[in-house]
Formats: structure tokens, sequence, C-alpha cells
């Protein structure tokens, strides 16, 4: 979830939350030394994520054809342009902010809103960015890895940097619409789009995890730290798992035979 961080709100086991706390050994994890509450976290958090978030991902990506989902998914993601543009300027990558920033004129106009990715169709892929990765750029430690109520995976370092993010992500996009009805339709179909996107993830971690909050935990904290990497020039390719042929490389890695959402 960019702003809502919903690559952190994977669906585990609420198994695993039963037992989190046997799980938790003598010395935990030194990035994770708040385990057992986050166990707790990520366990409420799956409740409800089964109970009602996936469900209503899944109606919705049975009941919408897949070019109006992607047409949808494509727009809201258009949305966070500026604001990684942004990110990317704050870093000290002018290239990058200005290659940000005209992939979303490109998208908003010839893309019609964003809902066709024209720019990555035409070799500018997008440059993934938020003000946590600015903070990381900059120097400031990641601390403890948290898992937050609804948001998910975290750290101390990307909490804080919640705060802009919101605004660039949400209060200076979608939220400067006067009228709350579609105001509020649209924030909660931006959660429901995102939230759909990533149930062939779901899918993944209940397929291969013995410990789903371990798997989450470690990815998470994996792909921030190589997204951060990569700002710096230390190269290294990032998975990216709202992408289709990404998904499906890592799936055969894993080897794993997926059925695609319709």
């Amino acid at each position: 979830m960019s702003t809502f961080r919903m690559r952190g709100v994977l669906a585990g086991l609420v198994c695993a939350a039963l037992t989190g706390c046997a799980a938790v050994g003598p010395e935990p994890d030194p990035a994770d030394p708040w385990e057992s509450g986050n166990r707790t976290v990520f366990a409420v958090n799956d409740a409800v994520d089964k109970a009602i978030v996936r469900p209503v991902s899944e109606l919705y990506a049975f009941l919408v054809p897949s070019p109006i989902r992607t047409c949808v998914h494509n727009a809201f993601i258009n949305l966070t342009e500026p604001w990684a543009g942004v990110n990317s300027l704050l870093q000290d990558r002018g290239h990058d902010a200005v290659n940000t920033w005209g992939r979303f004129l490109f998208n908003s106009t010839m893309g019609l809103g964003g809902c066709i990715d024209v720019a990555t169709m035409n070799g500018q892929p997008r440059i993934p960015n938020d003000f946590g990765i600015t903070l990381g750029v900059w120097g400031v430690p990641s601390g403890p890895y948290v898992v937050l109520p609804i948001i998910g995976s975290s750290t101390v370092r990307d909490s804080v940097a919640l705060v802009p993010d919101l605004y660039g992500n949400q209060l200076a996009t979608v939220g400067l619409i006067n009228d709350v009805p579609l105001r509020n339709t649209l924030w909660g179909l931006e959660f429901v789009s995102r939230r759909e996107a990533l149930l062939p993830v779901s899918k993944v971690v209940d397929s291969t995890a013995l410990d789903p909050y371990i798997f989450v935990r470690d990815a998470y904290l994996q792909r921030r730290e190589a997204m951060i990497r990569e700002k710096l020039g230390i190269a290294e390719e990032l998975p990216n798992y709202e992408d289709d042929e990404a998904l499906e490389a890592d799936e055969k890695a894993l080897g794993i035979t997926q059925e695609k959402t319709q």
C-alpha cells in the first residue's frame, strides 16, 4: 500500500497469531525486537483481511472485467507520480524526477487520465518512490520493524514517513475533491483496487510460507533496503508484485502454478 501500503497487509494464517508468542525465540531478530506485539497486530490485520477485505477484493475481481480493473489501478498509481518525482528531487536524482513528472503528464493526457500506462509502453517505466525511501537515502536508520493496524508492514522510519506520504499521495490529489461522498468513494475504490492487485501475492504466501509473518516481514525489509540501495547507486533488480510478469517469474522460481484471477 504506498500510502496504504497494501504490500504490507498480505494474508497470513490466523493460527500463526495464536502460536505467535511461542514462535518468538529467546533472542529476537535484532530488526524485529517487538515481534510478539507485531504478531498480534499481524493476526488482527489478517483476520480483518480474510473476513472483509479479501472477500470484497475477490468480488471486485469477479464482477469487474480485467481491462477496467487495470484502468482503475493505473489511474490511481498515476496520481502518486507527482509525489514520487518530488522524492526523487529530494534524493538529488533530478533525472528521475523529470522522467517521473514526464510520465505523469504523458499518461494523464495520452493515457486518458492514467488509465493506460502509455509511458511504460514507450520505454519509460515507473520509478517507485516515497518519503521513507528519501529518509533512507539521507541516512536515517530504519529502526525496528513494526506492523501497523490496517497498514501492515512498516518500520519506525517508514511510519514517520507516512505523514508526508499521506499528504503527497492522498490529500494533495483525491483529497482536494470537495464532494465528500465522491472523495470517500474514490478512496474506498483505491483501497480495494490495490488489495485486488495483491491477491496473487496472497496466494503465494498461503501456498509457500511455513510462517507467513516471517515471510512478509523479511520480504518487506529486503525490498525496502534494496530500493534504498538502488537510489544510492547500488543496482539491484527489485521484484514488483504489482507486475504480472515479475510475479510469474517469482512463482516459477518457487515452483508454483497459480490460477490467475480472471
